[in-house]
């Protein structure tokens, strides 16, 4: 008899066998998946939610020193298993569409937190860093701000200011940042130079303006805004993000981040050029990281900008701007052509598409994009395997939603988009087209819904989301509309279940992880979340504020409530 050592990734392990057992079991013959088995750590709990199709409720599975789940079982009740369960109710992890380098100071009352943050920081706000902000809305301000305003503060005045509107569609600077632009500026194609009530806000493509005087957070600030960001999101129960929008150099500190044994966060990464709407493939590896935590692989194009500034493109004028249709940030042609070149490269193609419009020129560019990279006998089939994405799909003609649905264009929504803007969706776009178009969940289940927050624009918290899809309420109030008090447009709203899955089986599959992720069965990602209730017996008033018990991603506790 003898001790024997076993290298695996994880480390060495050692075990004791007979010299004749050595001839029948030696590491070299033994199966991989029977040692990871062998040595995984099992979790029981009071009741474990599965979304398996194998079976949709146990109380206990293991794990592997690899972070997947080797088994999935009910241990019977009165078995020592049972009787040393954990308190708490499992669900799969959650994922997340968000931007993450969007990670700033979030503003309400702006001069008010600026003065205040400027307090406790008196060396933000220079030409070498810029003081960012995030969360003004012209609608509660009363008009458009200028530069002026902030100026109207002593403290403020002198000072490089960048805040983005609550869409992040538009960005509102100081006189500072006016001061470094020439005294005459050309309107741009697809944006706006807010000239009145005063300069200081530029919209959609006008944003490149300021865009390219902004200096860049070095490796060192990006690296402190996502594990910042890691923390927040595995607090509320996510694991996993799809990060809406990265550009080349922040991809490469990705792949930095991700090897290091510290970095618990799922990231799906699309793709932004420097440019945007630009082709960069060839300036893009794909990179799959076999451990599930990095996947680039697919990229995000922008056909048009957000309802509340008025930049959505729409088919027939605002209701209440009848000047205006909105603004196409690139044409129906060059979409179409950018759309086909990424998929000729192998990339999963996502088009952010609000108006009408847009998502009619984003399905029409799915469409070629189809049919020149796909040999299968319909564009349907040829969906399944590309799936490709339209991202937010808040106001889609009837007939648009039809050819959705017949190719299986993929949405990716956003559900308290809908319970932020309800309160003048009517206002910009007339009853009927808000009745026939805008903010469809349950009409278009059957492509989807990969559901999401569009964090920061929304708070990042999925639980206020599922709120928002299942009451069409706003999760910060409880309420709907003066119009619609017990939910805005009620039958579009989705059952808990469909909800649930669409913060977790829908991105798995709209990332091409279904089985990995958003599920718990043997040889998935070992990613779960553990709550004080079962979600079913949870009042759905409780979805506005769940405080959530532990976060796990790979078997690795990365979140335990105090």
């Amino acid at each position: 008899m003898g001790w024997f050592r076993v290298r695996q990734s994880q480390g060495s392990f050692w075990f004791c066998a007979t010299a004749v057992g050595i001839g029948l079991i030696g590491f070299s013959s033994f199966p991989q998946t029977a040692f990871h088995d062998f040595l995984s750590t099992t979790h029981c709990y009071q009741s474990v939610r599965t979304h398996s199709k194998a079976t949709s409720y146990v109380n206990c599975f293991s794990v592997t020193p690899s972070g997947t789940f080797s088994k999935v079982f009910q241990a019977a009740d009165g078995s020592s298993l049972a009787a040393r369960a954990q308190p708490g109710f499992v669900i799969p992890g959650l994922w997340e569409y968000a931007t993450l380098y969007s990670l700033f100071l979030l503003l309400e009352d702006v001069r008010g937190r600026l003065e205040s943050y400027l307090s406790d920081h008196p060396n933000a706000g220079t030409r070498k860093e810029w003081l960012r902000g995030l969360g003004w809305d012209q609608m509660a301000l009363g008009q458009m701000p200028t530069a002026a305003d902030l100026a109207a503060s002593h403290q403020l005045k002198d000072r490089y200011i960048m805040l983005d509107r609550v869409d992040m569609h538009c960005i509102w600077v100081s006189e500072a940042i006016l001061n470094l632009l020439p005294e005459s500026i050309p309107d741009v194609s697809g944006g706006d130079i807010v000239r009145y009530p005063g300069m200081g806000v530029f919209c959609d493509n006008a944003m490149k303006i300021i865009m390219d005087l902004r200096p860049e957070p070095d490796a060192a600030k990006k690296e402190t805004f996502l594990r910042s960001a890691m923390t927040s999101l595995h607090k509320v129960g996510l694991v996993g993000v799809h990060d809406a929008g990265v550009n080349p150099g922040n991809l490469a500190l990705y792949r930095d981040l991700v090897r290091s044994s510290d970095w618990t966060l799922r990231v799906y990464a699309m793709v932004e050029c420097y440019e945007r709407n630009a082709f960069c493939g060839n300036e893009i590896e794909k990179y799959v990281d076999e451990r599930g935590f990095l996947d680039i692989s697919s990229v995000k194009l922008f056909a048009d900008g957000a309802l509340g500034s008025w930049g959505s493109a729409l088919i027939k004028p605002y209701s209440d701007r009848p000047d205006t249709s909105g603004s196409l940030l690139i044409n129906s042609s060059e979409l179409t052509k950018i759309a086909s070149a990424w998929a000729t490269k192998g990339f999963q193609v996502n088009i952010h598409a609000i108006g009408d419009l847009a998502n009619r020129n984003a399905i029409n560019a799915i469409e070629a994009a189809l049919q020149l990279t796909c040999r299968e006998p319909s564009l349907a089939m040829c969906q399944a395997r590309r799936r490709f994405r339209i991202e937010h799909c808040q106001i889609v003609h009837p007939d648009d939603q039809v050819r959705m649905r017949s190719i299986g264009v993929i949405p990716s929504i956003q559900p308290t988009h809908a319970t932020s803007d309800m309160a003048y969706v009517v206002e910009r776009l007339g009853r009927g087209r808000t009745t026939e178009e805008a903010y469809r969940m349950r009409s278009l289940l059957e492509t989807g819904p990969v559901l999401g927050s569009d964090f920061p624009i929304e708070p990042c918290d999925p639980f206020q989301g599922i709120y928002a899809a299942v009451t069409r309420r706003n999760p910060h109030t409880g309420q709907g509309t003066d119009d619609f008090p017990e939910g805005w447009y009620a039958e579009e709203a989705l059952s808990l279940d469909q909800a649930v899955r669409g913060f977790s089986e829908g991105p798995a599959y709209g990332s091409f992880m279904e089985g990995r992720a958003g599920v718990i069965q043997r040889g998935a990602f070992a990613d779960w979340v553990v709550l004080d209730k079962p979600l079913e017996e949870m009042d759905i008033e409780d979805f506005r504020s769940v405080n959530i018990r532990e976060t796990w991603v790979a078997g690795k506790r990365v979140y335990e409530r105090n």
